[in-house]
């Protein structure tokens, strides 16, 4: 399950291009906890959550990914390490953190990319979207020993994933890819 505060659990099915479709008098339904941004109760929450999860605060430096820019560089790097592990995947064109990760197959890519023997990838379908996340996710979880940030069931839901949640769980990946001595990170 993601663990972003904005997360969408309990949210209707969506309409074209993510939103929820208006009603019969025209407006759309007030979706519980998804109004704007969250309040600092719910903020707080979610960070607590994320704490818990993760057994406290961070007790050292992050992986070594280039700081210097800032996060936008940090994401773009991000991302190019994803584009870099997925190209040549069959039905995958990662291009941001939301759409490109919906069908489950860029996840899939991606640990396939690293643990070959886990699974065929060849065997995967773009429709089959929650056996694609099923099997990612789970060999995330025993593979890379990625923590469950993400649920199944709500990225099914979603029709098109949420950015923040997708790259806190690619940055959680990273880390443990790294730890594995699966990444090659550069010295500072």
């Amino acid at each position: 399950m993601c663990t972003h505060p904005c997360a969408h659990r309990g949210a209707p099915a969506e309409g074209p291009r993510g939103r929820v479709p208006p009603g019969p008098g025209g407006q759309r339904p007030r979706l519980e906890g998804s109004v704007g941004r969250p309040r600092a109760s719910t903020r707080a929450q979610g960070r607590s959550a994320i704490l818990e999860k993760f057994g406290g605060a961070a007790t050292g430096p992050a992986p070594h990914l280039k700081r210097a820019g800032g996060t936008a560089t940090v994401k773009a790097m991000l991302l190019e390490w994803c584009r870099a592990r997925t190209r040549g995947y069959e039905h995958v064109d990662v291009q941001n953190f939301s759409g490109s990760w919906g069908s489950g197959l860029a996840f899939c890519a991606l640990l396939h990319s690293f643990f070959p023997d886990a699974f065929d990838y060849g065997s995967l379908e773009p429709g089959a979207r929650r056996h694609n996340f099923t099997v990612a996710f789970a060999t995330a979880e025993e593979r890379a020993g990625c923590a469950p940030l993400l649920d199944v069931e709500d990225m099914v839901r979603m029709a098109v994933p949420d950015a923040k949640c997708i790259y806190t769980y690619l940055q959680e990946l990273y880390r443990c890819l790294v730890a594995k001595g699966l990444v090659k990170t550069k010295k500072r």
